[in-house]
């Protein structure tokens, strides 16, 4: 393709009818959750502000600029923010939209990379469709914009992506539906649809949850599936049973695990998700319960007067797409009395790096590491070799309210001695009580973390008392070490905060066990 970009266009891209155009009835989430998420004078002015890292490209645009991210990039060719052009409407953003689309259609050639990998197309399709009415409606580039619709059409439909999956595919179908309505094209809704079904098969576990298992990524495909159900129904089809069943699910899984404050633990590949876009998802109303269990995400949210916890007892992803996968099985994070104590350390980048690597590593999360090693392989940015595998042994609340979760992971069975690792943790009125319990035969470094969090370090800190001791092992094992560090916890891309990170270091034969007590103030 990239040798002869123009004789794919000619064959792949739809005829345009004389009538285009979406459902006056429907309105896509972004149009309001984005609606003000960009200036306005910036934009006119070549000046875009992604993955909170604000660049000047120049007018005309530099659509291609040579200092940025390959993830700045993408999001650049998203065209999200014409979200907030349309938003503001009238005669000045249809020019600053017609100028930005017109030096964008010169630069960046069909199927050529960043702007025309297939899942920045995606989402810049969905964004034209949407956004055509406001922008370019009436204006001198109408038929471009039509034209460029449906060149975008038979991109997507020829390149889905199929090898990778998960939230990319479901972008690719969200895109290729939206310019099915758009065209009028029924082949094109069928296509789109039949990979949906497909999908939702696949993706959306009978909890609820999303199977990359990212409260993120989980608000992104929910959004995803929420505006095809309804923009089906604005068009007049009936969307499948499947898809509403999937939104339904999907909704009682976001109510169950949303914090005390109303945001999302940052588990996995996870960015902070903003009030309003959790507000337009409708998270179903949930019973307030001493203990939930997400069985087939592997999280379990428990709940008294003063503790919010939120265990991970489960995998650590799908077997395919591995990208968003972090070794952390048996990490938590915790509340006292409403306030962020203990927390996930984040995702601040998607880059081949060191903080990648740290970020997804078992160091990273609330849970113990053996040799200095990763309980699941994590390699690169978005790739995972050998996992380890977890199970729920127990979750009940006992009949004086005290709650007990356990569960257990192999992830360090590579090891000399096979040691396996087996956590519970006990919560009281006023305490949370972690024992850890490894198995195993020989002589090995163990480690446990415990990150605080940067919002209110002083104020987490403070939450709680911490002490770990241990319980039993052989009579020759050496003292634990105990330590507190400074530490860094994302809160979102290319967002670092200085924190602390409590940690306990021993070298111990097997087996072992550690108790640590976490007793709010």
């Amino acid at each position: 393709m990239q040798r002869d970009p123009h004789r794919y266009e000619e064959r792949w891209t739809p005829a345009v009818p004389e009538r285009v155009g979406l459902p006056d009835t429907f309105k896509a989430i972004d149009a309001t959750v984005l609606a003000n998420r960009w200036d306005f004078d910036d934009l006119a002015s070549g000046t875009f502000t992604l993955l909170n890292d604000r660049r000047h490209l120049g007018s005309p645009v530099d659509w291609t600029p040579k200092s940025v991210t390959q993830l700045w990039s993408f999001h650049l060719h998203y065209w999200e923010w014409a979200w907030t052009l349309a938003a503001v409407g009238g005669e000045r953003a249809k020019k600053v939209f017609a100028d930005h689309f017109t030096s964008w259609s010169l630069t960046c050639t069909y199927g050529g990379w960043d702007a025309w990998a297939a899942y920045p197309a995606s989402l810049r399709a969905w964004v034209l469709v949407n956004v055509h009415q406001a922008l370019a409606l009436g204006t001198e580039i109408e038929e471009q914009v039509g034209n460029e619709i449906a060149r975008h059409a038979g991109f997507i439909e020829h390149n889905l992506e199929l090898d990778v999956g998960g939230n990319h595919i479901i972008k690719n179908i969200k895109g290729l539906l939206g310019c099915a309505v758009f065209l009028g094209d029924r082949r094109l809704q069928g296509l789109a649809l039949k990979h949906l079904n497909r999908e939702l098969a696949t993706q959306i576990l009978a909890d609820g949850g999303h199977y990359e298992l990212s409260p993120s990524y989980h608000c992104q495909v929910l959004a995803d599936l929420a505006d095809m159900a309804e923009l089906l129904t604005a068009s007049g089809a009936t969307p499948p049973p499947d898809l509403q069943q999937a939104v339904d699910s999907m909704r009682r899984w976001l109510g169950e695990m949303l914090l005390p404050d109303g945001s999302l633990p940052l588990l996995n590949d996870s960015e902070p998700v903003g009030a309003d876009l959790i507000a337009q998802l409708h998270p179903a109303q949930t019973e307030e319960k001493p203990l939930t269990v997400l069985a087939d995400s592997g999280y379990l949210v428990a709940r008294n007067k003063r503790f919010h916890l939120i265990a991970d007892v489960g995998q650590p992803g799908p077997a395919s797409p591995p990208g968003h996968i972090h070794a952390d099985c048996l990490s938590f994070t915790l509340h006292v009395d409403g306030i962020a104590a203990i927390v996930d350390t984040g995702t601040s980048e998607y880059g081949y790096g060191p903080r990648r690597d740290y970020e997804r590593s078992t160091a990273a999360h609330n849970t113990l590491e053996i040799d200095h090693t990763n309980q699941t392989e994590v390699i690169g940015a978005f790739r995972a070799g050998r996992r380890a595998r977890a199970t729920l042994e127990r979750a009940e609340v006992l009949a004086d309210g005290t709650i007990v979760i356990s569960g257990f992971h192999d992830g360090y069975r590579h090891l000399p001695g096979s040691p396996q690792h087996r956590r519970t943790w006990t919560i009281g009125p006023a305490t949370v009580t972690l024992t850890d319990v490894v198995e195993g035969t020989g002589t090995h470094d163990l480690a446990l973390r415990l990150h605080m969090s940067a919002s209110d370090t002083e104020k987490a800190d403070d939450a709680l008392q911490i002490s770990v001791a241990r319980q039993d092992g052989p009579p020759d094992s050496c003292a634990i070490d105990i330590s507190t560090i400074s530490s860094l916890v994302a809160q979102g891309f290319g967002i670092l905060t200085p924190a602390v990170s409590h940690q306990a270091h021993i070298r111990s034969q097997l087996p072992v066990t550690l108790t640590t007590q976490l007793e709010a103030r």
